[in-house]
Order: structure tokens, then sequence, then C-alpha cells
């Protein structure tokens, strides 16, 4: 596939293959394909997932992992190993193997070793840690010896020194505690900071060094990056890793970094002291300087090139909870920061520099698709140099050529990377990832668009039933997605998800995918349009759109359905409350109790923000907007899903939709995830949630 497209000026992952020739690349077949007659769960779970790339720096090689669900009798997990490509796709071959999974893969900047992220041995006192092997052919070494799990790593420009964040080990004590089943757990008293530590990367060696910490106090470091001179680091920091208090706080700082003799000096003293001793952690604290502070959350700090700039991501002078991320630039010694020009979405999500430090990379979502553009270090001239339908994503950069590597899917056609240069507006497709599994008949996927009874213009994605025929009236699903700043895109239909769009279609469905008001993509404005409005305009948006599905006579309407997880969840629970056209509905890990929720969850102020008070102050408009004020209105068949582990959503929310059902003689079934956070993370979980709702939509559809 080539991918031809107009540049748009826009206005404003033991087992690792430990030898690797790349001369003999060849793409796996996937050994859980079957034949399988039309689109099902267990068709749809076959698609693989990339998980991230990363590009050589002369752009020659291409990384990229692959997440594979493993199923068979008591596993459900999910394995990732990586790839390796050639920038033309010629050879291609599987990386790293076996029972261990790697992830995180990064070339060193003078092109010679290609690391990951692995957790290899048995046992629960195994961390992850940074593993390298030699391009072109060689065994694996472990970099790291962190004594807890690597969070995040970046290589030095010199290639001599990795610097990882991890979060900091437990204290003696805490682990007695836990020991003896002492560990009462102090509520906001117990805080765990992540800091920066540095390891020298030496060519002969057999074991990896003993790791220097270099930042220190309370703060938990998120992202960070080197200066070109490999002197410094620029990292990102909270307070407190609470996620309530990270959506409201982030300054930006940078930090000396000790050189490599230094750093491989003070591991091998500390290798030579008494192992009888109590050995103290390893520091040497750099000098660290505050570069961006304040009320805003700053956050993903990316040094140019050229050692001039430092760019970041901040939600302006105060903190934005409904996702306001502009691009912004500040001389790296310090000075005045400067906003560069507006982004179409004001969601960015930066990738890094061009080699010559006059633009920036991002991904960002625009409508129903998402895109890579460039945005210039100075002006407004921002450009899309990726297709303008359809997804992009998985974004990485060459650092010393001009091209980069990217994902790609639509509708109808599943992911695959591609790698293209940043001025010839073309991809060139490296990757056939899923060449072993043939696509049944799908059901297409046509976007509409109409106006809300307030004038709103909104979008959505109606996918056919699987050999639809005109003129005849089908089953409509109405799918709401979370957020309520989620966005539904031109992803692909066929792939694993909670609501398996295809597996619907095959069964006769029509499916409504819509973005209300709230939805991301359409600009800051509309994502904030919700607020003080949960449930009502909203709620609007989506009926419409649902109405015009059925005035185009593709929806039956005397055969409706309505399902949703999260933010979908609560507008299944309130629409059920505010009309009876729907023969049945699924809530999943939905809202039911806003005032319950906001005191419950583990982003409290993320509802606060969009109601504009506290519940005290204004119980009324919470209560206006909350399905459990309305519950005797509901007559709607609803079943409940929820994750047992979900702190986003407490199950309590469901709980109390589901038991005031029972109460009233409404039609109900709850459905529990055990192990489950805010979303199934097993594939034998997820691959389950389709199946749940198709045979409960069954039960109520008129034939």
């Amino acid at each position: 596939m080539n991918l031809k497209i107009k540049r748009t000026v826009l206005p404003l992952g033991t087992a690792i293959a430990l030898s690797l020739a790349l001369s003999n690349f060849s793409f796996a077949q996937n050994d859980s394909s079957e034949s399988v007659d039309g689109w099902t769960p267990e068709l749809s779970m076959q698609f693989r997932r990339v998980q991230g790339t990363a590009t050589s720096p002369d752009g020659e090689y291409i990384a990229y992992v692959v997440s594979t669900p493993l199923m068979e009798g008591s596993d459900s997990e999910y394995q990732t190993h990586i790839w390796i490509s050639t920038a033309d796709g010629s050879r291609n071959r599987q990386y790293t193997r076996g029972e261990f999974s790697g992830r995180s893969p990064a070339f060193s900047p003078d092109g010679e070793y290609l690391s990951f992220v692995s957790k290899r041995g048995e046992g629960d006192s195994v961390k992850s840690q940074v593993w390298a092997m030699p391009l072109f052919g060689g065994e694996a070494r472990q970099l790291t010896n962190a004594e807890n799990d690597v969070s995040s790593y970046r290589w030095s420009p010199s290639s001599n020194r990795v610097v990882f964040s991890m979060q900091d080990p437990l204290s003696e004590e805490r682990e007695k505690e836990i020991e003896e089943k002492r560990d009462v757990i102090l509520v906001d008293q117990q805080p765990r900071f992540r800091h920066l530590h540095v390891v020298a990367v030496e060519a002969d060696a057999s074991e990896p060094a003993q790791p220097v910490q270099i930042t220190s106090g309370d703060m938990v470091v998120g992202s960070f990056s080197w200066s070109p001179t490999g002197d410094e680091v620029a990292f990102s920091h909270k307070p407190i890793a609470d996620l309530n208090v990270a959506y409201q706080h982030g300054d930006i700082s940078v930090v000396s970094v000790p050189n490599a003799d230094s750093v491989a000096a003070a591991s091998a003293n500390q290798e030579e002291t008494d192992e009888e001793e109590e050995e103290a952690p390893l520091q040497i604290l750099g000098e660290v300087r505050t570069l961006v502070a304040g009320n805003g959350v700053e956050d993903n700090p990316f040094w140019s090139p050229n050692g001039n700039w430092i760019a970041y991501t901040s939600s302006g002078l105060e903190p934005n909870l409904i996702s306001r991320n502009d691009v912004y630039v500040i001389p790296a010694g310090g000075g005045d920061s400067r906003m560069l020009a507006e982004t179409p979405n004001r969601s960015a999500n930066i990738a890094g520099w061009s080699p010559d430090s006059d633009e920036l990379f991002l991904t960002e979502s625009m409508g129903t698709n998402r895109a890579i553009i460039t945005l210039p270090l100075r002006g407004e001239n921002i450009q899309t140099i990726t297709p303008t339908s359809g997804v992009a994503g998985n974004l990485s950069l060459a650092s010393k050529a001009d091209r980069f590597t990217y994902s790609w899917e639509s509708t109808d056609k599943p992911w695959n990377l591609f790698v293209q240069g940043s001025e010839n507006g073309s991809g060139e497709q490296i990757t056939n990832i899923h060449n072993d599994i043939e696509l049944p008949p799908m059901g297409r996927t046509e976007l509409l668009s109409w106006s809300s009874p307030d004038g709103t213009e909104i979008e959505g994605l109606l996918t056919y039933p699987v050999n639809y025929q005109e003129g005849t009236a089908y089953p409509i699903i109405l799918n709401v997605h979370g957020g309520p700043s989620g966005v539904y895109a031109e992803n692909f239909t066929g792939g694993p998800s909670i609501y398996m769009a295809q597996y619907f279609a095959e069964n006769g469905y029509a499916i409504l995918r819509q973005n209300p008001r709230g939805s991301t993509g359409y600009g800051y404005e509309f994502r904030a349009a919700t607020a003080q409005d949960w449930g009502h305009g909203d709620l609007q948006d989506l009926l419409t759109g649902l109405d015009l599905v059925i005035d185009m006579g593709i929806g039956d309407a005397d055969n409706q359905f309505l399902m949703g997880w999260s933010y979908g969840g609560y507008m299944t629970s309130f629409a059920v409350t505010q009309t009876d056209r729907f023969n049945a509905a699924s809530m999943g890990a939905g809202l039911s109790n806003l005032v319950s929720m906001s005191t419950t969850t583990d982003i409290r102020d993320y509802l606060v923000e969009h109601m504009g008070d506290f519940f005290w102050e204004n119980l009324e408009m919470w209560e206006r907007s909350s399905a459990i004020s309305h519950i005797d209105n509901v007559v709607t068949p609803t079943q409940v899903i929820h994750g047992q582990e979900d702190l986003r959503v407490p199950i309590g929310q469901s709980q109390e939709f589901y038991n005031s059902l029972k109460w009233l003689g409404v039609d109900t079934e709850m459905i529990v995830y055990p192990r489950t956070p805010h979303g199934p993370r097993e594939p034998k979980l997820l691959m389950d949630v389709s199946q749940r709702i198709m045979t409960w939509f069954e039960q109520y559809r008129i034939n």
C-alpha cells in the first residue's frame, strides 16, 4: 500500500534471539490463526496490536512492539515482542522471543544497539530492567540493575549512559509490615515518589553497573529529555503520584548529570563495599534548576537538537481538566516561554523535533481522524503530513535523517507501519502484520453529520450490517464512547475492543458511534461544551443522530439498542431515565450517581470541573444530571457490567443502579469481571463482553 496524500496547510516487549541476521528477515505467521466463518470475537482477537515504534538514527531500521493475546488453558494475558524491519520493508524479523515480554525499544544514538525493557526470570523479586543487544548480532545483556521496575529510559547522546525513572522502593520497615500483615494503609499519608537514575554503559562489561540516583525529594518524575551535550536532562514532575493531583500540577526542571567516568567510578566503589554492610542508596545528586513552574500543568519536555529550546505541553495559566494541551517553548537556559501556534484540537502529543530544530512533530485528533502534523517554531504554518483520513499513531522519528515511522489504519484496513520522509508527502508500507488473516465480508462504515436541536454540528460513524440490503431497516445500536472527551475515530472496525463492531454487524445490527459535544477532535470549545450540562445537550446530540439513521431507512424504529462504557455507561444509565425508546440497554462501568461518584473516584476533581461547583454548593444541578435521581422512570431492560477493581468509576456506581432496577422490577442483570480495573485487561475477559451484550440484546430484539 502506498499512501499518497496532499500536504494540507491548516489555517489557523531468557529468551531473546541472541543473534540477528538482518539479511534473513521474514515475518512469522500467527499460529493462532484459524478458519472462521464471519466476524466473531475470536477472530477479532487475532489482530495483534502495535504498541510503540522506534526509528534508528539514520532512519534505516524500525523496531516495533507487537502484542499477542495468550488464551490457551489457564493463560489470559498479552505477550509483547519486538520486531525489526528495514525502512524499505524488504526485511522484517522477530527480534525477541520466548516467554518474557519486551517493550519500549530504543536505538542507541550511535546506532550500535537496540535496547528494550523486560522482566526476565521467575518470582516476585524480578524487576523490569533495560536490556540491549548489538544491532547486527551478539548476546543480549542487562544494562540496569534497578532495585524497582524501570518505568522509562533514555540513551545519552554519546550512548555511554542511560537515564531511567523508577519509583522509590519500599522501606525495610514497610516491607516488614507487609510480610507480617501489619500493613495498615494511611490514606494520603504514605506517598511514594519516582526519581531519575543514571547508569554507565560500557561495551566490554559483562554485568550491569549499579545505578546512581540523580534527583531526590518529594517529587514524581514524569517524562524527560537529554540535552544534546549530554550534561543535563529536562524532566517534568508532580508533587505526588495521586492521579487527581496529577491532573492539576506539573512543572518542568533541569538536572545536571554526571559524566560516564563519574558514574562508572561511583558504581565500582559501591560494588567493592562489604556485602554484610547495609548499603545506602548510591547517589550523585545533580544540580536542579526550575525551568517552568506555576499554576498550570506543564509536561512532556523535548530538548531541541541545536540545544537552544525546550518544547513542552501546557494547560496554560491554570490547570484544565477538560484537556487543554497547547505547545510552548522556552530557552533551554531559562527565560520567558511562549506558546506556539494553536493546533486544531488544542490537545497536542509531542513526538519530537525535526533535525534542524525548526519544527515539532505532533499527533492530534481531528474529527474522526488522527494525523501527524508539524508545528513550526515560528509562524502559524501548521501542516498535516499523513493521510487526513484514518488513524495515525505510534510515531517515532529518525534523529539524523528526514524520516519518520508511524502506524495507520482505517475502518476497513487493520493497522500497519509506514515510513515517510517529512517532505515527500507519501507513506511507504513496510509491514503486513495480519497477512495470515483472511478478512470476511465487512459491514462498511460511513461518516454522517447532522445538526442537534440547538444547531450544534455533530458527526458520527455508521457501520452497516454485513451484507446490508438497501431498503431494509435493521436493528440499530447506539454506541456511546467514554470521556466525555473520548472520540470515535476511523479505527479498524474488526479489531479487538470492548465493543467489537463487526461482530454486531455480522449478526445483523447497524451500529452508530457518535461524537457528541464533549468529544475531542473538534477543538477546545466543543470539548468543554458539556460543562454543567451532562446528560442534556449531549443526549440530544445522540438521539438526533439516531433519528437520522432511522429516517434514512437503515435503522429500525422498533429495534433500538443502547450501550456504552465509562462516560458512555453514564449516558446509557441517564438515557434510560429520559426515554423508553430503547428495546434494551447495556451500561458498562457507568456513573449513575454523580455525587457519590465524585467522592469515591480517583479523579474526584474531574467531575467538579465539569459541574462547576462542589455538590453541596449546587446539589440541584448534580442531581439533575444523575441517573439515580430519575431512576423511577426506567422501564428499559438494562444490563449492568463492571470491573471488580475499578477505581476510576468505583463498582458501587453500578451496584446502585442495578439494585435500584431490581427494586423497581425492571429486567436487569449484573456482570462483574474479576481482577479488572476500568476496562478489561485480560484477553479472555475482553472477548467476553460483546458476547454478553449480544445475548442480552437478542432477548429483546423484535424479528
